[in-house]
């Protein structure tokens, strides 16, 4: 009669429980989609270059090498494929939380108890065997199995899980997203070096150039046609060309070396083509349609994925207002002497319980909590928002850039056609002493400063296209 009174009133705490516990704050309203442009100020045409692989969008044998090496070899990229399998475990031990604990437990022990005890004086008048009374120092052997069960009523743990794995394919995506910047990278850094290249050509052409007017003038000096000073002013810029030589030496060993480093192998000479840069031509553009970055750029799936997580979180968060039901049990053989242990029913052991708790008095800290990840939901928000934004105008400003760039570079080539005719008409004009020493330096001058100019703007055509690869979603497919 006792026990179930009391079971009584173990239903009674755990509905008072429920209803105490039940009151929880309520969660943030968030309003994640924005529309987004319909275009990028085109046609409109739904052909995405993003769609290609990056294998057939690069056709530099040598570029494609050395990519091929770096998704391999990259440290950052090693890195990033390690915090997945993170991701992946974390899935497994939010997954096992699901499921009861069980394990063996097994142990031995000696208890001594006084006599003069309620303990002990029960003990005595306790026979075990007749005429045997139980040991005045009681042994204890037990081997039991045991589990321990949370019961998922508000769905808190399947929650958690799937938190969990929406942040591993975020780590996937997140993976997605550095190959997708050490391909445009390693690119980078190849054409900057095809373009050293280029420019130290043009420097050692100058210094010859150079160099012959050079001679010239001294001829001229020793038939008094003009004076030392122009003999100086044509030696120093001599000096300032070999001087300008040695820069670029030095800027075509670091540019190898972070090539390298990205290839993640010590200091070696990179295989190219050292031809005429100005040659290539960028590939055309296709830049599609805004929407299909949602499905193209893995930043924008990693931050809708961490959105999805940081929802998931709040649940979680909500659901430790409520009462939590726990189930314990255990069965094995315990006895004071190992011979008695397959005795039975007599040494037979097992329990059963099941437990009802739930928040009632300070719950501040969980309060706390359930603020932080509600915050950290409307980061995860803004954090899309800002990221789909971002996304939109990196194209927008790349497709600008390479239409900018192709007008620069148009001006600029027929620029370096006329310094060109005029180097050979003011070095006629000076030979001839219709121009001065000072035009034939200022006319080589501009002519080199426009030719390194034009070297400069084909680099960045070729970069403002795989940026806007990069951009657009593509490589990491």
């Amino acid at each position: 009669m006792y026990k179930i009174k009391l079971y009584k009133y173990s239903i009674s705490l755990g509905i008072f429980l429920t209803m105490v516990s039940c009151k929880a704050p309520t969660i943030a309203t968030l309003e994640v989609n924005r529309p987004i442009p319909e275009s990028f100020g085109s046609n409109g045409d739904s052909t995405n270059m993003a769609a290609i692989q990056w294998g057939n969008f690069f056709k530099d044998k040598n570029l494609i090498a050395l990519i091929d090496t770096a998704l391999q070899n990259n440290q950052e990229l090693l890195i990033t494929l390690q915090e997945i399998e993170i991701a992946k475990n974390e899935i497994r031990i939010k997954k096992g939380a699901l499921f009861p604990t069980v394990g063996l437990r097994a142990g031995s022990g000696v208890e001594k108890v006084g006599r003069y005890t309620s303990q002990g004086a029960g003990d005595a008048a306790t026979e075990i065997v007749p005429g045997i009374e139980v040991p005045d120092a009681l042994k204890d052997y037990t081997v039991a199995a045991y589990a321990k069960w949370e019961v998922d009523i508000w769905k808190k743990l399947r929650n958690s899980k799937k938190a969990a794995v929406s942040r591993y394919l975020s780590t996937v995506e997140g993976k997605n997203f550095v190959i997708t910047n050490l391909i445009a990278e390693v690119a980078d850094s190849y054409y900057e070096l095809r373009s050293l290249d280029s420019q130290l050509g043009i420097v050692k052409q100058n210094i010859n150039l150079q160099s012959n007017a050079l001679e010239i003038v001294r001829i001229q000096k020793q038939a008094a046609r003009t004076t030392e000073l122009a003999v100086q002013k044509f030696k120093a810029e001599v000096l300032i060309s070999r001087s300008m030589e040695f820069d670029i030496l030095q800027k075509i060993k670091e540019t190898e070396n972070r090539i390298n480093f990205l290839l993640g192998r010590y200091p070696q000479e990179i295989a190219r083509d050292k031809s005429d840069f100005l040659s290539l031509l960028p590939s055309g553009i296709n830049s599609g349609i805004p929407s299909q970055l949602l499905a193209n750029r893995p930043d924008i799936k990693q931050a809708e994925l961490e959105l999805a997580a940081a929802k998931l979180d709040v649940k979680v968060a909500r659901a430790e207002f409520y009462p939590s039901l726990d189930i314990t049990a255990a069965l094995g053989i315990q006895a004071f002497k190992p011979s008695y242990f397959f005795k039975f029913p007599e040494s037979v052991l097992y329990s059963l319980a099941g437990d009802i708790a739930g928040p009632l008095i300070n719950r501040n800290a969980i309060k706390a909590e359930f603020y932080n990840a509600n915050s950290r939901q409307l980061q995860a928000m803004y954090n899309y928002q800002r990221t789909l934004l971002n996304a939109y105008l990196e194209v927008s400003n790349q497709l600008s850039r390479i239409g900018n760039l192709e007008k620069s570079y148009n001006l600029k080539s027929q620029q370096v056609d006329a310094l060109n005719k005029s180097i050979d008409i003011a070095g006629d004009l000076f030979k001839s002493a219709r121009a001065d020493y000072f035009e034939v330096l200022m006319t080589q001058r501009d002519a080199l400063e426009s030719k390194l100019e034009l070297i400069e703007t084909k680099k960045a055509q070729l970069n403002a296209v795989v940026h806007v690869y990069r951009d657009l979603g593509g490589g990491w497919k």
